[in-house]
């Protein structure tokens, strides 16, 4: 039976959570770890979309939110020995990966987010979050810009949409650089397993990292098996990747698809064309989630030279200026 429409606050694993449900579909999204999406599932096949904590893993969900559900990543990735050089300054930031000696993946994904408000109708149930940044927010702290970001999430017959907004609202020109650690589940039907599935990402070129997970500046040439994913798909576990592309959209679209060969069901990661780079990630092969994560900027873009701005994805807003993408998680179900 299909579920009513609805917009509501609960519990997710006993923490506050706000639940949309719509059709088939429900969707929870945490606001007090970074406004994660932890939970998108389709209710009428039992399907989870994404790698959700289990009731007994909560605690490690708070220690490590950014490998669960959808975190928000800003700024995103690795900076090389923390380093932020930006329109004529060097700012710093903490070293938090002590094995590499960078900072990794930013000041938004573990924080608290505001509820601006969640509602249904007939057409969506939504809800939307907001941060703002401004003197005593961590992010200002290292990097002392003044603006807003807001997350929209919303559950309709088309699937699961998220819409990105930020906005300038201090004096100077601000870095805009986010990504999304998004950690789909793998299998995700409960009866298949991980080798009936097939993942396809318009990945452009593999950038070559150095010892600390930095650009060299160099390419790699694509191996069989990612020619593969970049064309008809492959096992997204058929390697343990930890890989840097650039994005190369295909029929005007920038997207993972992941097809379950045994049900026909395919996923569909549409995440718009701002975002130039993927990285994708595995877990060494776990072969129980696998991350193919939108990517504004290159890794470490501010410290990379030789690359143009639009290129290195190194991009910013004046002072009253609004960035804005959408992105969107849909099923397309087995062809009769």
């Amino acid at each position: 039976m299909t579920q009513q429409n609805t917009a509501s606050e609960e519990q997710f694993g006993g923490i506050p959570a706000v639940w949309l449900r719509f059709g088939s579909f429900e969707a929870a999204v945490i606001p007090s770890v970074g406004a994660n999406l932890v939970a998108f599932r389709d209710t009428e096949k039992g399907y989870s979309y994404l790698r959700e904590p289990d009731q007994d893993q909560m605690d490690e969900f708070m220690a490590a939110p950014a490998v669960y559900g959808i975190p928000i990543l800003s700024p995103p990735n690795r900076y090389e020995d923390g380093r932020f050089p930006w329109n004529g300054k060097v700012y710093q930031l903490p070293i938090n990966e002590p094995a590499t000696g960078n900072h990794l993946h930013g000041f938004l994904h573990d924080v608290a987010w505001t509820v601006e408000g969640y509602g249904s109708n007939n057409l969506e149930s939504y809800v939307t979050l907001s941060q703002s940044i401004g003197e005593g927010h961590a992010f200002y702290k290292y990097l002392p810009f003044s603006f807003s970001v807001t997350l929209r999430y919303s559950l309709s017959s088309h699937g699961l949409q998220q819409q990105l907004i930020v906005n300038n609202t201090g004096t100077e020109y601000m870095p805009n650089l986010f990504a999304f650690h998004t950690a789909i589940k793998v299998p995700f039907a409960p009866d298949s397993q991980s080798s009936d599935y097939t993942a396809k990402v318009t990945i452009g070129q593999r950038r070559e990292l150095n010892e600390r997970s930095l650009p060299t500046g160099q390419f790699q040439p694509l191996t069989p098996e990612e020619e593969q994913l970049k064309q008809g798909g492959v096992s997204p576990f058929f390697a343990a990747m930890d890989n840097h592309y650039t994005a190369e959209p295909q029929n005007g679209r920038n997207y993972m698809e992941l097809t379950d060969h045994r049900t026909g069901d395919k996923l569909v990661y549409d995440v718009g064309t701002s975002y130039k780079h993927w990285m994708i990630w595995n877990n060494n092969a776990c072969n129980e989630f696998f991350c193919p994560e939108p990517q504004m900027n290159l890794v470490n873009a501010p410290n990379v030279e030789g690359i143009s701005a639009e290129e290195s994805g190194l991009v910013g807003l004046q002072p009253g200026e609004l960035y804005e993408q959408t992105s969107r998680l849909y099923p397309i179900a087995a062809q009769k």
